[in-house]
């Protein structure tokens, strides 16, 4: 591999041409809260404990898995009925899914930086420093005491998930409680999980070192529960050590060659910065790009559909049909597939998609071919419905912020893809603190058996 070695940050000369910035600066060591260790491994274990599922056969490492950059391998992945992990798990004959899930699983890197202040695709949980809670969600704000960053929040949704870790109707007590609509208070789906926890001496020996509020078992709350997996998360998978990184800090660090042209397209003519950037290349917010469409959608009980509107389903605003928040780009290489529905397992494919959506509409419609690369379990028959009907087609191209497509030859994409690799991270992805050998339930290490 040829290698750059840069003058400045704004000069990169080479065969390329000249690249004329602007980078985002290095990101800083306050960018991150400091870590209490021991509650890091308070939050590792309850991480990968299925404990935390109704059936206590999912883990959160089950869909987030460190084998598969913090995601599962699939487009669409199965949460609750599934046997296996990453592009092996499939429905369990005995326990069938009755839905699928209907969003890529989302990758982990960065979530504990003080800058990511809106989680999920939709966004539907952010800080908000109007509400009493500090936070909006879709919950009421008085069930949001206790939670002590946006990243313990987030995890509030998936152990209430049917489909991701509760569990089905009567399946056990936590999906009868969530079915009853009870969640907070004695007998709430959250009390029934923590009480679990607390039943264990090896947990409640590690809450009450951890945290000075907690005298017995009976003083942990899901919420102290919560709060350890954030600060596990935030410190296994930060991520500011990759190549970039390090020639953002040292402008004479040595930066290969098609990376740097890759970076030229990527901050100047490609127009990817425009929305992907700052120092985890996102900026936050909301772009309908015209993303494929497939599996269930987002569909209310009393609606028959297999849409997804994105952002619209949280603010109501029609501008908002069909975006999906800008993802970080740190360590995509590793994460896909990509897009919020996991339509594409190949990169390049990905980018050329993306700066067409017309194209790529065209690529997903029926017997065009390109379905056949989408790493989904065994397909049902209407995971494909919106891209077999051209008017639901039709309208996610319309939404799409860019309906003059970019034009890129394939030198320029595989230089951008050079790009994204020197974002992948090395102590990132292979985790700071690693897969733990045991979980104190003794149930099976990331809900997967050996």
């Amino acid at each position: 591999m040829i290698l750059l070695r840069p003058a400045a940050f704004i000069a990169i000369t080479s065969a390329f041409g000249a690249f004329a910035g602007p980078l985002p600066d290095p990101i800083p060591a306050s960018a991150y809260a400091p870590v209490n260790m021991d509650e890091a491994t308070l939050g590792q274990l309850l991480f990968y404990d299925p404990i935390l599922s109704g059936n206590k056969n999912i883990a959160c490492a089950t869909c987030h898995h460190p084998k598969f950059a913090t995601s599962d391998g699939l487009s669409l992945g199965i949460g609750e009925g599934g046997i296996g992990l990453g592009m092996e798990r499939r429905s369990n004959p005995d326990n069938m899914p009755p839905h699928r899930i209907p969003r890529n699983s989302p990758a982990l890197f960065n979530l504990g930086a003080a800058e990511f202040t809106v989680m999920f695709h939709d966004g539907r949980i952010e800080v908000d420093d109007t509400t009493r809670s500090g936070f909006r969600t879709p919950l009421d704000d008085d069930m949001l005491a206790g939670f002590a960053s946006l990243l313990s929040a987030q995890t509030m949704f998936p152990v209430l998930s049917p489909d991701e870790m509760a569990g089905q109707e009567l399946e056990n007590d936590v999906s009868k409680a969530v079915r009853q609509g009870l969640i907070t208070g004695d007998g709430g789906a959250w009390d029934i999980l923590a009480r679990r926890v607390a039943a264990l001496p090896d947990y409640a020996q590690r809450f009450q070192a951890v945290y000075d509020h907690i005298d017995n078992p009976d003083q942990i709350a899901f919420t102290d529960i919560s709060n350890a997996i954030a600060v596990f998360v935030a410190h296994e998978w930060r991520s500011d050590t990759s190549v970039f990184d390090a020639y953002l800090r040292d402008p004479d660090a040595a930066y290969p060659l098609d990376a740097a042209h890759g970076m030229d397209l990527f901050y100047e003519d490609a127009g990817c910065s425009s929305c992907h950037k700052g120092p985890f290349q996102t900026d936050h917010s909301f772009h309908p790009m015209g993303a494929p469409q497939l599996g269930p959608g987002k569909a209310a009980v009393f609606e028959n559909h297999a849409n997804d509107l994105g952002r619209n389903r949280v603010t109501g605003d029609p501008a908002d049909a069909f975006a999906f928040r800008t993802p970080s780009l740190r360590n995509v290489m590793q994460t896909g597939p990509w897009g919020h529905a996991g339509a594409h397992s190949k990169i390049d494919e990905f980018i050329r998609d993306h700066l067409d959506p017309v194209a790529a509409a065209n690529r997903f419609a029926p017997d065009a071919g390109a379905r056949s690369t989408v790493q989904l379990p065994p397909l049902k028959a209407d995971d494909w419905r919106e891209m077999d009907d051209p008017v639901a087609r039709d309208r996610i191209v319309q939404a799409a912020l860019i309906r003059a497509p970019v034009t890129l030859n394939p030198p320029d994409i595989a230089a951008i893809v050079a790009f994204l690799r020197s974002l992948d991270d090395d102590t990132a992805l292979n985790g700071r603190m690693g897969i733990p050998d045991a979980v104190p339930s003794g149930l099976a290490v990331g809900g997967v058996a050996d």
